[in-house]
């Protein structure tokens, strides 16, 4: 399917790594001009070398960080059309033990970082009708077990999601949410746990995952290039799951 993405302009925060990689190399290979974002220089130029060259480093974050990585971003081609919020992190403590420092830190992370990325990048959205797109959790839908801290954040974003939707969308531009199940990649809290023990993980497969495995990030990338896409345009406000079936709600 020709997702009618060639030429389009996308930012992907988070982008050196992990799902945030995957999903600019999805865009990228759909023929958008896409800029990563991270805040290791290093490692950003390095991705960067498979999907085109171009990044901004910079700590989404803080808003005034994110303004200045969308404007920057902005300037290298003329204009942007999808911005991917993928910046987050489910390493925390155990529930329970948060202390102010530590909500305060999973929120920034999780929940500031997409907020001040869109609002940084309301105005550039408004003028190329565009889509934003917030990389959540399954964890931000139910009690999985996952750190509290991460998921409260997650459900906050998927909250936001929801409610800024109806707020761009008077400026014809859409914002949907992703929330991935058990995903495996380099360097995945998933790759960590095969290693260690992997009858461990075959056993919570089959207990919780109708499909009985992990997920790839070329299966969630494929998803969030169609929700960019023209091809989702009546799609907006939702949070889609690629879980394998683990959450049935």
């Amino acid at each position: 399917m020709d997702l009618e993405l060639s030429g389009k302009v996308a930012l992907v925060t988070g982008s050196s790594r992990g799902i945030g990689r995957g999903i600019a190399q999805a865009l990228h290979d759909e023929g958008c001009l896409v800029i990563l974002n991270g805040r290791d220089p290093e490692t950003l130029f390095q991705s960067s070398q498979t999907v085109g060259g171009r990044y901004v480093v910079g700590d989404v974050c803080v808003f005034e960080q994110a303004r200045i990585v969308v404007d920057t971003a902005r300037k290298l081609i003329g204009k942007i059309d999808i911005v991917v919020a993928n910046v987050g992190s489910g390493a925390s403590v155990p529930a329970g033990t948060e202390n102010s420092e530590e909500w305060s830190r999973m929120l920034n992370l999780n929940l500031a970082s997409a907020v001040n990325t869109i609002s940084a990048s309301r105005e550039a959205l408004a003028e190329s009708h565009g889509v934003a797109l917030c990389v959540s959790s399954i964890c931000g839908l139910s009690v999985l077990g996952a750190p509290l801290a991460y998921s409260a954040a997650k459900a906050a974003l998927n909250s936001y999601v929801r409610g800024v939707s109806a707020v761009l969308a008077k400026d014809d531009v859409r914002v949907v949410g992703l929330a991935p199940g058990n995903v495996l990649f380099p360097g995945s809290t998933w790759e960590h746990k095969l290693r260690e023990d992997q009858d461990a993980v075959k056993r919570m497969l089959d207990a919780n995952v109708p499909l009985r495995r992990l997920g790839t990030m070329a299966e969630i990338a494929n998803v969030a290039a169609f929700l960019c896409s023209p091809k989702a345009s009546f799609m907006t406000g939702t949070v889609v799951t690629v879980d394998g079936g683990q959450i049935r709600i």
